[in-house]
């Protein structure tokens, strides 16, 4: 049986004491687009933090392919919230794309002709070649998200964490993210997405993983995301959410 992309046993996260996540236990499958989703505060951003080693955990523990994650940091590209990244860092686009390449080559080693290459190529597939000298700080949201999308590309892993991609960018940009990850999974890649819209996640994602401290549920998008589990996930705040729920029930796209 082949070794699961991301095994996550036991978690429990807590921030000044106060828990996040409770004995979260997920074991991931390879080759998906897997959504992550659950109410503001569910511990979401949380779940992706603390498998990347970002957070302490209180108990349990993250495998990457059946390895702890520091052994296996080279496999896993990261693409974090854009709020929380200092954008004025005097910094260009192609700077931040070429940073990809350092886990492969160390901090020793500079980059070269190929590493150069791979990211020009990077910028190229999110449409931001021509920009490439520009400072980052110059850019607009949606754009800055791409050149995240791009550093981790050039990082060539097998798992990649995306913490909201989508989150304030014009619909011509989540498309081509969204084109984007379907390639990634076409070449093999698993990726995991905090996601906040329930409206698309039938028409993006795979796989789901529905979490509110705990999870709920997790398991194919088309038997898991259910107005049921919805309900579960969500509870009383689902009532803003009926318009998605209902298509859920009636097997739409919602």
């Amino acid at each position: 049986m082949p070794v699961p992309p991301v095994e996550i046993h036991d978690m429990t996260v807590a921030y000044h004491r106060k828990p996040v996540l409770w004995d979260v236990d997920i074991i991931l499958p390879e080759r998906k687009l897997i959504a992550v989703v659950g109410p503001n505060g569910a511990g979401k951003s949380t779940l992706i933090k603390a498998a990347l080693g970002l957070v302490p955990l209180a108990s349990g523990k993250v495998e990457i392919y059946g390895q702890p994650y520091a052994r296996q940091r080279h496999l896993v590209g990261y693409v974090p919230q854009r709020e929380s990244v200092d954008w004025d860092f005097p910094v260009t686009v192609f700077d931040v794309v070429l940073m990809g390449t350092y886990g492969r080559l160390g901090w020793i080693r500079r980059p070269g002709p190929r590493e150069r290459q791979q990211a020009r190529e990077a910028l190229a597939q999110v449409a931001l070649e021509s920009l490439a000298e520009r400072q980052i700080r110059q850019l607009s949201g949606g754009q800055q998200q791409r050149v995240f999308l791009a550093r981790a590309l050039v990082q060539d892993a097998q798992i990649y964490f995306m913490d909201e991609p989508f989150a304030g960018v014009d619909a011509a940009t989540e498309q081509a993210i969204v084109a984007l990850l379907k390639q990634l999974r076409e070449r093999g890649k698993t990726v995991i997405v905090v996601h906040h819209d329930l409206q698309t996640v039938r028409q993006y994602f795979d796989y789901v993983v529905l979490l509110n401290m705990r999870l709920v549920d997790a398991g194919p998008t088309e038997t898991t995301f259910t107005n049921e589990n919805l309900q579960k996930t969500f509870g009383g705040r689902l009532t803003i959410l009926e318009e998605a729920a209902e298509a859920v029930r009636l097997g739409k796209p919602s």
